[in-house]
């Protein structure tokens, strides 16, 4: 990016990189929790919980059986955790009518789509000066690049890179060198993938400066923020198709998923489009007091997702919300059992 201002700026082209094939990984394909496998699973939750997972699995059934929308904001750890190929399931199923998440979301999905591994090993990386360093992040900032030259949306984009061919290959013609992957080996364990086969939407609300492709010589803000831009768009499109009721769902996202469904209701709310009747459900690990969403001396006040996704948000459409509280990795299996079970009855 070209700087003409008064301050000096770092310059990224002294960046070193290293192939993603040379870094250390949490998380491999046999850490993936597979649909097929779901029975063998030992679930541990409260029994509120428990309850709490069977409603909302009867909600969402009956919702897309009446061709309601089901929207579904996941923070980056749903994939890191492995649970990836349980959503892509629910969209493969139609069950889910759209996919958001932040752009952490997005490269961990992209990791596994290219190698079948994700989450870096960060300590290790840090000490180093490699954190986030690995060359292929370059892959995703020249489907930016390209995406926005075509006026595309940014999980489009990355979509298209996973799964067109021609699309692909003009990201790599611009960006592959010897020692990197010149295909993605694992398109099944991509929820990206799932949805551009679906034609469903999977909106990727960035921020800059927040994630490792931003560290790279070939990151464009104008690009990430042009291509983030118009998948707000495509999402709030989305929230409009609310105003008949619907759900949605924020997973493990504390600011960005309740605050990017607020803006985007609020401007649907503005042309006559108000959600109707909506039922919520925030899944969490931390525990919910009702009673500290308006006290300020409370860390409950400051997070968003308990406040406005199970509280302030349905009582505003007259809806009801629901807050899943529990290790994710546990009532997220747990919730796509029961919708399964629902769905097979």
């Amino acid at each position: 990016m070209e700087y003409h201002g008064r301050y000096q700026t770092f310059d990224p082209n002294k960046i070193r990189t290293y192939p993603i094939s040379a870094r250390e990984n949490k998380v491999q394909l046999e850490d993936l929790v597979d649909p097929m496998n779901i029975g063998e699973f030992r679930f541990d939750v409260a029994p509120e919980v428990d309850e709490n997972l069977k409603l909302l699995a009867g909600h969402l059934v009956r919702s897309r059986k009446d061709n309601l929308p089901v929207i579904l904001f996941s923070g980056a750890h749903l994939i890191k955790n492995g649970l990836g190929l349980l959503l892509a399931d629910l969209v493969e199923k139609d069950l889910v009518t759209c996919v958001a998440g932040n752009m952490a979301t997005s490269i961990h999905d992209f990791e596994l789509a290219m190698i079948g591994q994700t989450s870096e090993y960060v300590p290790q990386a840090l000490e180093k000066g490699q954190f986030g360093m690995a060359y292929e992040f370059a892959y995703i900032n020249t489907a930016m690049n390209i995406g926005n030259r075509y006026h595309l949306g940014l999980g489009e984009s990355l979509g298209k890179m996973i799964m067109d061919e021609e699309f692909r290959q003009e990201v790599f013609r611009v960006i592959w060198k010897a020692g990197s992957p010149d295909s993605f080996l694992y398109p099944d364990k991509s929820v990206l993938a799932a949805c551009h086969k679906k034609n469903i939407p999977f909106t990727v609300h960035a921020g800059i400066g927040t994630d490792v492709t931003d560290q790279h010589p070939s990151f464009d803000g104008s690009a990430k923020g042009g291509c983030s831009g118009r998948d707000f768009l495509i999402y709030t499109h989305e929230i409009e198709k609310l105003a008949a009721g619907g759900m949605v769902f924020n997973i493990g996202s504390a600011v960005t998923g309740p605050e990017v469904f607020l803006k985007a209701a609020s401007m649907t709310g503005n042309i006559g489009k108000v959600p109707r009747q909506i039922i919520t459900a925030d899944f969490d690990i931390r525990p919910f007091n009702p009673a500290h969403i308006t006290n300020e001396s409370q860390t409950g006040y400051y997070f968003r997702d308990q406040k406005s996704i199970v509280v302030r948000v349905p009582e505003a459409y007259g809806g009801k919300g629901y807050y899943v509280e529990g290790n994710q990795k546990q009532t997220f299996p747990l919730f796509y059992k029961y919708v399964t079970e629902k769905l097979n009855a």
